[in-house]
This record gives C-alpha cells, structure tokens and sequence, in this order.
C-alpha cells in the first residue's frame, strides 16, 4: 500500500513534517509501522500550494530516504497547504505518472489502497474518464483514474459527493470483476483552500488514516508521525472529514454499493 500525510493551516516547512518527525513520512517508507507493507519504496511526490492557484509538484521513482533533491526542496519550501506521498505499488509500474499526489487545475490527490482486479478492469475504468479530460490521464494507476472521474462527476462543486460518487463506480467496476478486495480507500484531495480526506473499504480493512489539531493547523497522516497517539484522532471507516486548517467538518462517506461481506 502506501503511507502519506497533508497539512492544512500556517504556513510551515515541508521537512518538519516529511523529514523531522519521530515517525516522518521518510520514516514510514522505510519502516511503517500501520498497515501491511512496512516499505514504501516505488517512489514519493509533493504537492503544495503558493501564491498561484495551481499546485506545484515534485515526483521521482527513487525511495524517499535517498533523494538529496527532495530534502533539500523540503527544507527550503514553505506552504500553508501540502500534500506528500510515499508508494508501495500494488501492481502497476514504478514510475513518475504513477507516482501521487496527481494534479488537475487547482485540484490535488493522493491515495492508498486498491481496486481488485485492476488489470481486468482497467479498459472500463479509463472509459469512465470523461473525454476532454483524458489526456489528462498520465499514468496506469486506479488512484489517478479515481481522480479524473470523480471530475467528472463534479469535484469542482461538490468535493465529497463527487469523490464518493467515483468510488462508488470503481467499487462496482470491481465487484463484476469479482476480485477481492474490491475497494479500499483512504485518500487526501485539496483544491488549495480546504483539505479532504476519506477513509472507506468494501471489507474490513480498510487504510489508516488519522489527524491532529495543532496550535497553527491540522495535519492529517497514515499514521501518527510521533509517539504521543492519544493526541491523534482516528478518521472511522465510512468518514470523510473537511478542514480549513482550524475546525474539522465531519461527514458520511458510504458508497451505495457496499455490501460488508467480502473477504480477503
């Protein structure tokens, strides 16, 4: 799976967060300590905001912990928005327009987890990709296609209800395909002014996925990225939270489709 955290509030360092934790995203790349796959190593991305509306990105293959590049970009950037993602692929190449978070217009995303049977469905789901935004379509991943979708049916002015709508579609893709698990979900997406995220799966697995009020913002993660996790609140599957970076709106996120009986 993969491991990522996003921030929300005043603006601060990306390296305080990606490099200088107890349990940094760099850290958990090596040696998470949620989930099943302690090694995120099929490369990482950034995405964060700044004085333009469009989110600025930087991506590579290699594994966080070795590249010179992104510690020095980290330690030099600072952003009231960001999103960062470290990936351990559950099946399509590693390469850069594979690597999250994906970018369209002002809108970012980043993922972990997976649609069973992605390669038997992966003609279909490009097909639910509206048609003037196809060449938008970069990479092979069911993350990035999510996204596209979930455009389409209206991230613009309905950021969780366009979001839950496309899982709801790729969940069903993946049903007919019956390969299991048929969705799991815990993403983040922003279009640089407020930061969602959702945690779902169509079993009982589905991805951590946890925040923290700080003083100066909130920042949402994988896992907890120190030691003290009665200071962290864990985001319940079927939820979806929005913030602005100093309250936390709470909302619903039950896919239509979801029958809780799968195994896997």
């Amino acid at each position: 799976m993969c491991r990522f955290l996003a921030w929300v509030g005043e603006n601060r360092y990306l390296d305080e967060l990606v490099f200088k934790q107890e349990q940094s995203l760099v850290e958990q790349s090596r040696n998470a300590l949620v989930g099943k796959t302690p090694i995120n190593a099929d490369g990482f991305g950034l995405a964060w905001y700044s004085d333009r509306a469009n989110p600025c990105f930087y991506k590579d293959t290699n594994p966080a912990w070795s590249d010179a590049n992104l510690r020095q970009l980290a330690h030099h950037t600072r952003s009231n928005l960001f999103l960062a993602h470290v990936r351990a692929s559950t099946g399509t190449a590693t390469s850069r327009n594979n690597c999250h978070p994906f970018g369209y217009g002002r809108w970012s995303f980043m993922h972990n987890g997976q649609a069973g049977g992605h390669n038997r469905i992966r003609q279909q789901l490009d097909a639910m990709i509206p048609a003037d935004l196809y060449e938008h379509r970069l990479g092979a991943t069911e993350s990035e296609a999510i996204f596209l979708i979930a455009h389409g049916e209206g991230l613009e002015t309905d950021p969780i209800g366009a979001m839950l709508r496309s899982v709801e579609r790729v969940e069903e893709l993946s049903r007919q395909s019956g390969a299991l698990p048929y969705l799991r979900f815990a993403a983040c997406w922003s279009d640089g002014e407020i930061l969602f995220a959702a945690r779902y799966a169509s079993d009982r697995f589905a991805p951590s996925l946890h925040y923290r009020e700080c003083a100066d913002g909130i920042v949402v993660s994988s896992e907890p990225l120190d030691g003290n996790c009665g200071n962290w609140i864990e985001i319940a599957e079927n939820t979806a939270i929005e913030t602005n970076g100093s309250k936390v709106r709470v909302h619903a996120f039950q896919p239509k489709v979801s029958v809780r009986c799968d195994v896997a």
